[in-house]
């Protein structure tokens, strides 16, 4: 089994509970680090994983997605001051813990875990993908597993469909057809998340629903007519919309086989040396001398 987890979940969730009066020495705010290096550290005792990789973004203004679509997560407010230097920070205890991690400026960690997946597949290797981004469940297969780590919830392949509303390999239509407030993916307008699921479940595929728009009109379900007016009139929105919502799964990635995945035990001096600098007392690096014990080797 091969974990993927998406960083940034995790890194703003600590920001947000850890308290931000949790300094370095120079008094600059580490709870976000603290509270990833936490979560990292219970995944590594709990799961104990032979494979893993950590999914960072890089840049949400840059990559190959505002070049299709300017506007894509626009309406996100930046990310506060004093979680910006704490990125790059939460990349450095990554390596500290032995966890290959990776980062680009123009693809996001949703691309990177679905490159990653992708090769673990074709190798023969079942994936884990540990995040709470309902995107990232397009890319599972029948043998992988979707956990919220948060809520600490996993879904295997045949749990998706009745928790977000269709199957994996649905999802990406799915968004397309809807749009998504919070990625700023605009849609088609007078289709949501019911009308989307209907129009899936009769027509399969987005490319489906556009063969087949003179059926949508004789669909029994309430606006079937003003539905399938707006899908015509806004075609070429959803079919942008669908270059958006579709993960990359063959990015460049500095990864040959699937083997340089596998996790190395904590390297102890640099967790010292890490825990010092940032001021994180003793308990991480308590676990991470327990996590070397136990490393498989």
């Amino acid at each position: 089994m091969l974990y993927l987890v998406d960083a940034s979940v995790f890194i703003f969730r600590a920001y947000y509970a850890v308290p931000i009066e949790v300094a370095d020495r120079d008094g600059n705010p580490v709870n976000a680090v603290l509270g990833f290096a936490r979560f990292l550290g219970e995944l590594l005792e709990r799961e104990s994983p032979r494979h893993i990789a950590v999914a960072f973004d890089e840049s949400l203004e840059q990559g190959y997605r505002n070049e299709i679509y300017p506007p894509y997560k626009a309406n996100r407010e930046p990310a506060p001051v004093e979680l910006k230097r704490q990125f790059a920070l939460c990349r450095e205890i990554c390596t500290a813990l032995g966890l290959p991690q990776y980062g680009s400026s123009r693809y996001e960690a949703d691309d990177i875990i679905g490159t990653l997946a992708t090769r673990a597949r074709a190798a023969g290797l079942p994936v884990t993908i540990v995040s709470r981004d309902k995107d990232l469940t397009q890319l599972l297969s029948p043998v992988d597993v979707y956990w919220d780590a948060i809520a600490d919830v996993r879904y295997a392949y045949g749990d998706i469909e009745e928790r977000f509303g269709v199957i994996p390999e649905r999802m990406a239509d799915f968004l397309a057809l809807m749009g998504d407030a919070v990625d700023n993916i605009p849609g088609v307008p007078g289709v949501g998340r019911k009308t989307a699921q209907k129009l899936l479940k009769h027509f399969d595929t987005l490319h489906g629903v556009f063969e087949n728009l003179d059926e949508v009109r004789k669909l029994k379900f309430r606006n079937a007519v003003f539905v399938a007016d707006s899908l015509r009139e806004h075609r070429e929105t959803a079919l942008l919309s669908r270059q958006l919502t579709a993960i990359a799964c063959d990015m460049p990635l500095p990864v040959s086989k699937v083997s340089e995945l596998r996790r190395l035990a904590p390297d102890l001096s640099t967790v010292d040396t890490f825990c010092e600098a940032q001021g994180l007392g003793r308990l991480l690096r308590e676990q991470a001398r327990r996590i070397h014990a136990r490393h498989p080797g």
